[in-house]
């Protein structure tokens, strides 16, 4: 999927998204009913031109919930769990705004939306400087996230 989507799906199903900088792979998984949601968010919250409701997958707080809405109509009945992959400082000191990177606010955002959905994280790989892609089986649940700078985790 590409930056500023999301996709949700069903057991066998594997979402793919590629080149995480600062942005933040938001990864949601129902392990009873092998249902889950991927989504590559852009940016920590709307702005007053660039709104949510054109691209929910932009947003951590648009995302969320969105995934978390298709994953019960794909029959999602149980305890939902989350993964967070990005939000990497890939230009250092330069991309700041209030001494805190993009990259920091999107994890933020992102653990955010999640609490307010009540939905536990159990796994992170975020910040540091390197970019990142996520491989996400639904049916397992297993998550990968290679990169070229730090090599392959399993989450």
């Amino acid at each position: 999927m590409k930056i500023a989507e999301y996709a949700v799906a069903a057991a066998p199903a594997l979402l793919v998204t590629i080149g995480l900088g600062s942005c933040v792979a938001i990864v949601l998984h129902d392990a009873k009913t092998r249902v889950g949601a991927l989504a590559h968010v852009l940016l920590p919250a709307p702005t007053a031109t660039l709104g949510a409701a054109d691209q929910p997958g932009r947003f951590p707080s648009s995302a969320v919930p969105r995934m978390l809405d298709e994953m019960r109509a794909l029959g999602s009945s149980g305890t939902v769990t989350a993964r967070l992959v990005g939000g990497a400082s890939l230009f250092g000191p330069l991309l700041t705004t209030d001494g805190a990177s993009v990259g920091t606010r999107n994890i933020a955002a992102a653990r955010a939306a999640l609490a307010e959905a009540k939905v536990r994280v159990i796994g992170e790989v975020v910040g540091g400087n390197a970019g990142r892609s996520v491989f996400f089986e639904v049916a397992s649940g297993r998550v990968d996230v290679r990169s070229m700078r730090e090599g392959d985790r399993v989450l």
